[in-house]
This record gives C-alpha cells, sequence and structure tokens, in this order.
C-alpha cells in the first residue's frame, strides 16, 4: 500500500503492433469486401483470409458449379500466396468451407492438384466443414496457414 505499482516489462509493449504483423496485399486476388487483409504475415506464418470465387478484375462471383469456383479460389489463394513469396507447398493447414457436402468429391479433386499433386509433397492438414451459407452466395471458401 501506498508503494509504486509494479513495473510490468514485456518485449510486446514496447514493439509497434506493425512491426509484429502486417498484411499482405496483392491485385491479383481479390480485394477484401470487409474490414480485413487477403492475408497477415506475423512472424514466420502467413494466414490468409478465406478466398471465395470472386474474379480479381470484376470482384464478381464467377460463373458456373462448384468446379469453376474451386478453381478460381485456388487461383485466388495462389495469388495471395505468391504475393508473400511462397507457394502451396509452404501450407500447414487449410480451412474448406462448402456450402454442400455433396461438392466434396470435386473441391478434394482439384484441391489434391495444388496441395498434394505427388507423393513427395506432404498435403497440409486439413478441416472440411459444410455451412449454411458463404458470403455472396458462394459455393465454397477456402483459407490457409502458411510457414514462411
Amino acid at each position: 500500500m501506498g508503494g509504486q505499482p509494479a513495473k510490468i516489462e514485456s518485449l510486446a509493449y514496447n514493439i509497434p503492433m506493425s512491426s509484429q504483423k502486417f498484411a499482405i496485399r496483392t491485385e491479383k486476388a481479390p480485394a477484401a469486401i470487409g474490414p480485413y487483409s487477403q492475408a497477415v504475415r506475423a512472424g514466420d506464418t502467413l494466414y490468409t483470409s478465406g478466398q471465395i470465387a470472386l474474379d480479381p478484375a470484376t470482384g464478381q462471383l464467377v460463373e458456373g458449379g462448384i468446379r469453376e469456383q474451386t478453381e478460381r479460389v485456388l487461383a485466388n489463394l495462389e495469388a495471395v500466396f505468391a504475393a508473400a513469396n511462397v507457394d502451396a507447398s509452404h501450407v500447414v493447414k487449410t480451412t474448406i468451407f462448402l456450402k454442400s457436402m455433396a461438392d466434396f468429391a470435386v473441391v478434394n479433386e482439384l484441391y489434391a492438384e495444388l496441395f498434394a499433386p505427388n507423393s513427395e509433397i506432404v498435403a497440409p492438414a486439413r478441416s472440411t466443414v459444410a455451412v449454411a451459407e458463404l458470403p455472396k452466395g458462394a459455393l465454397v471458401e477456402i483459407e490457409a496457414i502458411v510457414k514462411l
């Protein structure tokens, strides 16, 4: 009582937030449609926001079904990876959100082409969940965690 408050010493308090994490941006993937970044690098890890099948040039959902949407989602993710100077072989975890689990086989086929093209590549850990709805009526959304 009556003494000085304890002094908290932590490097985290002395480092500006901007030097702890920073945004990755590219025009080759759709711009964020809300208050978030396409990806954030924190240390040696990259966290991508979920990508849906938006055409980066128009900002509109691509025409077609699950195959066309999944191809666009994967291309968008590759663009974000490239902006961070990595490729899909560095991905350690993905989460796939599907409007319908009936689309799982098609998504899985296209996903394997990018993330597990041969037995020498270790496929990332993955979760796949069905959701009631996705932004803009998308059928699929994928996010990734990447070790830089």
